[in-house]
C-alpha cells in the first residue's frame, strides 16, 4: 500500500508551532509586542516558487514542478473556442444554484456539478486533457503484486474521477478558508522533506482552468506552495499563500494535499470564472459519487475513456465488478464476464 499516511501518527509528528518554545523565539508583532507562542517558521521568500510552464512542456517537466512545490500553471492549456462552448453549456446550471448556507462558499459563489455529463466538450477538453491525465497516471496509478496460491499475481488501479465543479466567483465573495481537498479520504500526513522518488504519496490531482482571467482582485485560488510536504497537525498560515493568476485558457495544476481556497473578489463588476476536477486513486471512493451524478444515457453517448474514469472500469484486481465483470457493462452488454480479473504477468514500465 502506497504511504498515504491514512492512519493517525504519535505525537512527534505534530508540527513544532503546537509545543512549548522559549520566550526569545515567540513571534514579535510591528509594534514590538509579543506574540501568540508560535513561532514563524517561514517566510513567502523562503517557499518554492510557482513554475509557469508552457503547454508544450513534458510530463517529467510537470512532475517535477509539482514534487517541489505542490502546484504548477499550464499556459494557454485550452482554446478559448472550447471555453466558450463549455461556459455555454454550464452557464444555465449556474445560473439556477442557490446561495451556499454557511461559511464554506461565499453567498456571492455560484457552483454546477457534473460537467462531463453536462458538458461533453468539458470532458473531452479539460478533464481528458493529455497532459493532466498523463501526469495523474503518474501520481496516482497503484501498482502490487498478490499471491494466489503459488503464483505471482499482479494488478494496476489506474486513476478515476474525483470530482468536478464549475465555480464562478462574484463580487462580495470573502474569501474561502485555507483547506486541503484529501480530507475526504480522511488523510493524516506525516512531513517529508522532500517528495518521494516512487511518487506514491498522494490521494489526489487537481486541474482548475480559467474561463475569465483569474487575477488576486478577483479571486484567484490562493495556495500554499510546499504545503503538501506537511504534515496532518501543521495548522495553514494565511501570510503565506500565494495566488494563481490565471489568463483565460490557463490552467493550475495542485495536489489535493496543498492547503487552498478560492480568494476574495474584490471588483465591482468581474466573475472569476472556472473550470475544476479532481482525479483520485482507482481503489478510493469518488468525492462526487458519478454514479448517480450522470444517468446511464448521457454516459453511454460519452467516449469509452470517459466512462472509465468515471468510475466504469475496474480497479485490478477485481474491485468494482457487476456480476463479476467490468462494470462497464451495464453500458456496453456485449463485455463478458467469468474469467479471470488479474494479471498473470508483470506489466512493463510504464504500462
Amino acid at each position: 500500500m502506497p504511504g498515504l499516511g491514512l492512519k493517525h501518527e504519535s505525537h512527534p509528528s505534530y508540527y513544532e508551532s503546537k509545543t512549548e518554545i522559549p520566550n526569545t523565539e515567540r513571534l514579535i508583532d510591528a509594534n514590538g509586542a509579543r506574540g501568540d507562542g508560535r513561532l514563524k517558521q517561514e517566510s513567502t521568500n523562503a517557499l518554492p516558487k510557482v513554475r509557469a510552464l508552457p503547454n508544450t512542456a513534458s510530463v517529467a517537466e510537470v512532475v517535477e514542478a509539482l514534487k517541489i512545490t505542490g502546484g504548477v500553471i499550464i499556459r494557454d492549456a485550452v482554446s478559448h473556442e472550447d471555453i466558450d462552448i463549455i461556459e455555454k453549456d454550464l452557464r444555465p446550471l449556474l445560473d439556477k444554484d442557490t446561495p451556499w448556507e454557511g461559511e464554506f462558499f461565499p453567498k456571492q459563489t455560484r457552483r454546477c456539478y457534473a460537467l462531463m455529463g453536462n458538458s461533453p466538450t468539458c470532458a473531452k477538453r479539460v478533464v481528458m486533457h493529455p497532459l493532466y491525465q498523463a501526469t495523474c497516471d503518474k501520481f496516482l496509478t497503484t501498482r502490487n503484486w498478490f499471491w494466489s496460491g503459488h503464483n505471482k499475481t499482479y494488478a494496476t488501479s489506474a486513476p478515476q474521477i474525483m470530482n468536478t465543479v464549475c465555480f464562478s466567483i462574484n463580487p462580495g465573495a470573502h474569501k474561502q478558508p485555507l483547506h486541503r481537498d484529501d480530507w475526504a479520504y480522511h488523510v493524516v500526513a506525516t512531513k517529508v522533506d522532500k517528495y518521494p522518488d516512487d511518487l506514491q504519496r498522494d490521494t489526489g490531482l487537481g486541474w482548475f482552468v480559467a474561463a475569465k482571467d483569474a487575477t488576486v482582485e478577483n479571486g484567484a485560488t490562493r495556495f500554499i506552495p510546499g504545503s503538501h510536504l506537511w504534515e496532518h497537525e501543521r495548522e495553514p498560515d494565511d501570510d503565506l499563500v500565494e495566488y494563481a493568476t490565471l489568463r483565460k485558457g490557463d490552467a493550475f495544476m495542485m495536489f489535493a494535499s496543498c492547503y487552498h481556497g478560492g480568494g476574495a473578489n474584490q471588483t465591482e463588476d468581474q466573475e472569476r470564472l472556472l473550470f475544476s476536477c479532481f482525479m483520485t486513486r482507482g481503489w478510493l471512493r469518488q468525492e462526487e459519487n458519478h454514479y448517480l451524478a450522470i444517468d446511464k444515457e448521457t454516459m453511454r453517448k460519452l467516449p469509452i475513456e470517459v466512462q472509465q474514469v468515471c468510475g466504469y472500469s475496474l480497479s485490478e484486481p477485481f474491485l468494482g465488478w457487476v456480476e463479476s465483470a467490468d462494470p462497464r457493462m451495464v453500458l456496453d452488454p456485449s463485455l463478458k464476464g467469468n474469467t479471470d480479473l488479474y494479471q498473470t504477468e508483470e506489466p512493463t514500465a510504464g504500462a
